[in-house]
């Protein structure tokens, strides 16, 4: 059977993680329509998975995400393309053969087994001895912190303590990769937040690479070492979480993750700089090189707890209010600018004194640094 890393053991050097992680090579896989017509779910993904690393896949419903999950488990066959573990070709195994386990949605838990019996069933399975098998569902029930409950029923459960036994019972046959799929999705907003703390440490605790999918931004970005933003079969982006943030490299991953405003505009070049004017505001010199399309104009993107209205920030264009609403911790404003365009503004706390009402003339600011120029083509 494979071993897994010792736990504790801490991550391996970066070289040998990237020597023994998962390797993906213009994977393709696509799916006949009722119509007819076919839907290509992977369209030639390249990616490479770090030994020891939580790794995210996001994306909205139907951009290949899951397909590329399930190949890696062995649930779906690839039309082309290959899976590495290290030196090891997985597509070529079958799905039983592959040391990787999976954790879905709904759990999947036996209804008629205990904690201790639905944790001990893959040991089971492969013929462990009683005391192997006793020793390691223990040790599972530690880990995901289910002491106590070894005797009860899934229906006796709730489903944060479900996900526990399901985690336990994937981490029990000790796979060199755990595939998540969704599988927070079905609890509520509180529950899910303590259980994206659970994964973290189990992650940290089992140094067991991680593959996780969701089409939950913020749960990618709490989670994930590196996330993968998945658009028509195909990752738009690899990176941090603060990369995917701070410099997406085009609409799609702006728009995926957090909100942007989105400004196009002429693309001034004087000399080696490059500058813009948005809606007759003054010239900004661009902090990062930008392309412009074939009219001449560049797209901009910028975060909306980027923008200014205390002269905290060179102008970026004056404006009008023309909505403010509360949220608790800051207020969404709405500026028109002269243009007729709007942007939309998370304005920080103090915020009495800037006496933000609709209808009151404003300067919107901003620091260079913040524009962020997006591809041609996004």
């Amino acid at each position: 059977m494979p071993t897994s890393p010792t736990i504790g053991a801490g991550r391996p050097a970066a070289s040998v993680a990237r020597e023994n992680g998962l390797k993906i090579g213009q994977a393709r896989k696509t799916f006949a329509t009722p119509e007819g017509g076919e839907v290509r779910a992977l369209d030639g993904v390249n990616l490479q998975i770090a030994e020891g690393e939580f790794f995210v896949m996001l994306g909205p419903s139907g951009c290949g995400k899951t397909t590329l999950l399930r190949a890696i488990a062995g649930l779906e066959i690839l039309d082309s393309g290959e899976i590495y573990l290290g030196r090891d070709r997985l597509d070529d195994l079958p799905a039983y053969a592959r040391p990787v386990n999976t954790v879905f949605q709904s759990y999947a838990l036996f209804p008629h087994l205990t904690v201790a019996q639905n944790i001990a069933f893959g040991l089971e399975m492969e013929k462990l001895s009683k005391d192997g098998i006793s020793q390691r569902v223990k040790d599972m029930m530690a880990l995901v912190r289910l002491d106590g409950l070894a005797d009860r029923k899934p229906s006796q459960l709730s489903g944060g303590q479900q996900q526990r036994v399901a985690l336990a019972r994937a981490l029990a046959k000790q796979p060199k990769v755990l595939l998540l799929d969704e599988p927070l999705a079905a609890l509520d907003l509180k529950l899910r937040r303590g259980m994206q703390d659970e994964l973290r440490r189990l992650q940290r605790t089992t140094g067991i690479t991680f593959v996780f999918v969701t089409h939950d931004q913020e749960e990618a970005l709490s989670l994930g070492d590196r996330i993968a933003v998945f658009s028509d079969g195909l990752p738009a982006q690899v990176g941090t979480a603060e990369e995917l943030y701070e410099r997406p490299v085009n609409r799609f991953v702006a728009d995926f993750i957090g909100e942007s405003n989105f400004v196009t505009t002429a693309l001034i070049t004087e000399g080696d700089a490059q500058l813009v004017s948005i809606a007759g505001g003054p010239k900004i010199a661009l902090t990062a090189p930008a392309e412009a399309d074939a009219d001449g104009k560049v797209t901009l993107a910028i975060r909306p707890e980027r923008l200014v209205l205390d002269g905290s920030a060179p102008e970026l264009a004056a404006g009008t209010l023309v909505e403010v609403i509360y949220m608790g911790t800051d207020l969404r404003v709405q500026v028109e600018l002269a243009d007729g365009s709007r942007l939309a503004i998370r304005v920080s706390p103090p915020f009495e004194q800037l006496q933000l009402v609709p209808g009151a003339a404003v300067q919107v600011g901003v620091q260079a640094e913040f524009l962020r120029p997006l591809a041609v083509d996004a």
